[in-house]
């Protein structure tokens, strides 16, 4: 692949950077010297090698990022969603794809810290360490008997015990999986009594888990480590449970999923970006000699260019807007109001908004790779350009759960429905389907039904 400093990308005329303030654009300036000097570099070794991408993250604790939206009582930033949307598509564009897909994990974790930290010491305490001791933190929501439904832990537990709460997890997907230092868990309630709407959120290190990394293999992303990991039966003191029991929910819809469908959108946005800055460098060099043109002269690909750029643009403008609209309704990211105001929930409002964050970039980053691919001829095919890494890694978005299948029945059915037909927890009976089925029973049928209902009843 080119150095970076060779790229020949499409021009910053192109961003919308209207939309920062001006401590904004200093940090996004420095971020994309970062980038370029440490984080892509290290992103092309890490596809390789399968390197988890550690020393990116420590040049990100360097410019105090690994607290980005952490009060300033914590040794945070402080800064708002916007600002976490910026950086994120800044590393996506310039960087390296497995570091967005880590850092947004952490940046998930350390949100659900954030929404219940104020009077819990040992919260607090994780807040202060973040870029000191380089502390990187992940979400371990996932379930291997719901896939991508990761809100219904089933394989899950918490019971209360003398001096704090014993939990059980086991997860199918979670990024940083045995590289992390601390893990923001979700199960099922202690007080759990079938109902999976029930969930709370803990706490738990590194030497308290299981994990399995030596099994990542990936077609992209394959810094990211991500894989299954356990909790088995490990006691945890009281101050671990993040928030009260049965908080999970409310975690999930206010704090943890607005900020990182967010995020995603922001950084395959960012991947997008890149996969047109490399196709770009690519079509203005490469000359027909036989013609005398650029690829880059011909109509067809300046057609692919500007269909991609006005997609892209399109999706950035979208999931900045989604941004604003959370620093607008938080009083620009404010949590010691929510500290103050436990029932203060802005953002549960805009959350099916952010839904269409992330299926929107995602979807959009498919088409781009895309054509990029086609535009840049068979270069584009070489593993030296840099795309096919790029294009690898844009695959993966459309499954991250939320999945865009998920997410797109969600709208769908919301818009047709109402929101209340979601029924997250399959705990709504449809009597349409249930009287239709029962139709189709012969008397026997219906009589055997009839048993089989008996006993469970009994």
């Amino acid at each position: 692949m080119a150095d970076a400093a060779e790229i020949n990308g499409i021009s910053s005329d192109w961003d919308p950077d209207w939309i920062l303030t001006e401590e904004q654009k200093e940090l996004k300036a420095k971020l994309i010297e970062l980038c370029k000097t440490t984080l892509r570099p290290n992103g092309i070794e890490f596809d390789k090698s399968y390197e988890y991408p550690r020393k990116n993250l420590e040049a990100l604790a360097s410019m105090g990022l690994l607290a980005l939206h952490v009060p300033k009582k914590y040794g945070g930033m402080g800064q708002n969603h916007t600002c976490c949307a910026m950086v994120l598509e800044t590393i996506g564009r310039y960087g390296c794809s497995s570091t967005t897909l880590v850092y947004t994990m952490h940046l998930l974790a350390v949100t659900a810290l954030l929404f219940r930290a104020e009077g819990n010491p040992e919260i607090e305490k994780v807040l202060r360490r973040l870029n000191k001791d380089v502390f990187i933190g992940t979400a371990s929501y996932s379930d291997p008997e719901t896939g991508s439904h990761f809100w219904y832990p089933m394989a899950s537990s918490a019971e209360e015990t003398e001096n704090g709460w014993k939990v059980n997890k086991r997860s199918s997907w979670t990024t940083s999986g045995g590289f992390a230092d601390f893990y923001v868990a979700q199960t099922s309630s202690p007080d759990f009594n079938g109902n999976f709407a029930d969930l709370s959120v803990f706490l738990v290190y590194k030497d308290e888990i299981v994990s399995h990394a030596s099994t990542w293999s990936a077609l992209g992303m394959r810094g990211n480590q991500s894989g299954p990991i356990e909790i088995n039966g490990v006691e945890l003191p009281r101050d671990r449970m993040i928030g009260p029991p049965g908080d999970g929910a409310i975690s999930n819809d206010e704090a943890v999923d607005p900020l990182t469908l967010v995020l995603f959108g922001a950084s395959y946005n960012g991947i997008a970006l890149a996969a047109m800055d490399l196709a770009r460098t690519q079509v203005t060099r490469k000359v027909h000699k036989d013609v005398g043109m650029r690829v880059a002269d011909y109509p067809t690909i300046q057609d692919y260019f500007g269909e991609c750029l006005m997609d892209t643009q399109a999706s950035r403008m979208y999931t900045f807007s989604c941004a604003q609209a959370l620093d607008q309704a938080t009083d620009n990211c404010d949590w010691e109001r929510q500290w103050r105001d436990p029932k203060w929930l802005p953002r549960t409002s805009l959350l099916p908004w952010t839904w269409m964050v992330k299926f929107i970039a995602c979807k959009n980053v498919y088409n781009v790779v895309d054509k990029m691919l086609q535009a840049s001829g068979g270069t584009g095919y070489k593993t030296a350009m840099g795309l096919e890494r790029i294009l690898r890694d844009a695959k993966a978005g459309w499954v991250m759960g939320p999945t865009n299948e998920v997410l797109r029945q969600f709208v769908g059915k919301a818009v047709l429905l109402g929101f209340e037909s979601l029924d997250y927890w399959n705990q709504v009976v449809n009597e349409n389907v249930l009287n239709n089925e029962i139709k189709k029973l012969d008397a026997d049928g219906k009589r055997k039904l009839i048993a089989e209902l008996s006993k469970d009843l009994d």
